[in-house]
C-alpha cells in the first residue's frame, strides 16, 4: 500500500472520530478550558508512528522534513516538539503548532474512554476537566454507563492497525515516533517520483 493511500485511510479515521467527538461534546457538554495545555505539556507521552503519517506527509510536500528531522535529533527533552507553551516557565498554556495534523492520542485523550479490568467503560479525561466541570463529568460517567456511546482507545487502535499493523503498533515516545513517521516518508519517496495529485494537500 502507497504511502499516499495510507494517509487518506488515516484522515478518514480520523474525520469519523472528529464526528464522534463533536457529537459526544455536544451531548455532554464537556470542554477543555480554553488555552489549556497541560495534557499537551506532559513529557513522555507515547504514541505510533502512523498516527502522525499524515503529517509527515504534509512535511514532506512543503519541503521541511528533513529541517524537521534535524530539529527532533536535536531535541533534548522528552515534551512533545510540537507543542507551542505560552511561556517558559509555565507550560500548561499554550496550542499545538500543528493542530490539523495532531495524533491519535491527542484526539482521544479528554473525550474517549477506555475499558477497566471488570470491562466497565471510564472515561480517560484530565484532572481539570474532573474538578472544574464535577457535575457534567459525574453526568458523562453515568450516561456513559447505561449506554451513551464514547469512542474507546482500544478500538481506534484497532482500526489504525488495520492500516498498517507495524507502524501502529509501535508505540514510542511522542517525538520518536513524529521521526519514525518523517522517516518512513524519506524512504518512501528515495526512489519514487513526487506524489502526484497531492500538490494542495497543504
Amino acid at each position: 500500500m502507497s504511502i499516499e493511500h495510507k494517509v487518506r485511510l488515516v484522515e478518514e479515521l480520523f474525520d469519523r472520530l472528529e464526528n464522534e467527538i463533536s457529537a459526544f461534546q455536544s451531548e455532554t457538554n464537556l470542554h477543555c478550558r480554553t488555552g489549556c495545555g497541560k495534557c499537551c505539556s506532559t513529557p513522555d507521552i507515547v504514541a505510533s508512528p502512523l498516527e502522525f503519517l499524515p503529517w509527515a506527509l504534509y512535511l514532506f510536500l512543503n519541503g521541511k522534513a528533513e529541517e524537521m528531522l534535524v530539529e527532533l535529533n536535536n531535541k533534548s527533552n522528552s515534551n512533545c516538539h510540537l507543542y507551542r507553551p505560552l511561556a517558559v516557565l509555565d507550560r500548561s498554556n499554550g496550542s499545538c503548532s500543528n493542530y490539523r495534523y495532531r495524533g491519535l492520542i491527542c484526539r482521544l485523550f479528554g473525550y474517549a474512554a477506555s475499558r477497566d479490568k471488570y470491562g466497565k467503560l471510564r472515561l480517560a479525561t484530565c484532572k481539570i476537566i474532573k474538578e472544574e466541570q464535577q457535575q457534567n463529568y459525574k453526568d458523562t460517567e453515568e450516561a456513559i454507563s447505561k449506554g451513551l456511546y464514547v469512542p474507546i482507545f482500544s478500538d481506534y487502535y484497532m482500526q489504525l492497525s488495520q492500516i498498517d499493523n507495524r507502524l501502529a503498533t509501535t508505540l514510542l515516545p511522542i517525538n520518536e515516533a513524529l521521526k519514525i513517521a518523517i522517516e518512513e516518508v524519506l524512504h518512501y519517496y528515495a526512489y519514487r517520483p513526487f506524489p502526484g495529485g497531492l500538490e494542495n494537500i497543504a
